[in-house]
């Protein structure tokens, strides 16, 4: 199930899903076409798995954000959480994508990429409390905006962008622009 599943983000990343094909991913996973119908009844039944997974991991990120105040340890630890978040996003791009780009026509499935990333914003929210900065919905919409689109960029567009550098200037950004309340 594991290969089908690596092999199905593989194969929906590179052709798209709605060009992919039980087919394609099948080849891509060395495997056979009853092994694939033996786990799922067809690529829509996969991509709900990879879905669930991808929830699960968002979910956990939310759960495992540490405390982020405004001196250099709360840098740090925004840059790992972020650093997380892009492992993340570059893992499971094709499912957010297909989340973010409405392209899910079932709707179980797309309640969980809007829970995962609202689960994300009010862990954040709740870190921008805690350091004494603003916190209404437009910033916290401000911060999900470019932690997603930045994460979209990195993972699914050939800009040349060199991941370390991004995650740094990133982490620079969120930090001093909502985190550090005085300087």
């Amino acid at each position: 199930m594991r290969k089908l599943s690596d092999a199905g983000l593989r194969v929906f990343a590179r052709r798209g899903y709605h060009e992919a094909r039980v087919d394609d991913i099948v080849r891509a996973a060395r495997t056979s076409h009853g092994t694939f119908y033996l786990y799922f009844a067809n690529k829509e039944d996969l991509l709900r798995e990879l879905a669930v997974e991808c929830a699960q991991a968002i979910e956990s990120l939310a759960a495992d954000l540490p405390a982020i105040g405004p001196d250099a340890d709360g840098e740090a630890a925004l840059h790992g959480f972020l650093r997380r978040f892009f492992d993340t996003y570059a893992h499971y791009g094709v499912v957010i994508r297909a989340w973010m780009e409405n392209q899910v026509s079932d709707r179980k499935v797309d309640r969980l990429g809007v829970d995962a990333f609202t689960h994300i914003a009010q862990a954040l929210g709740l870190q921008l409390h805690a350091a004494g900065a603003p916190h209404d919905e437009a910033t916290i919409a401000a911060l999900m905006a470019m932690l997603e689109r930045t994460s979209y960029a990195m993972s699914s567009r050939d800009l040349g962008l060199d991941r370390a550098v991004a995650l740094d200037t990133l982490t620079r950004v969120i930090h001093r622009g909502f985190f550090v309340t005085s300087r």
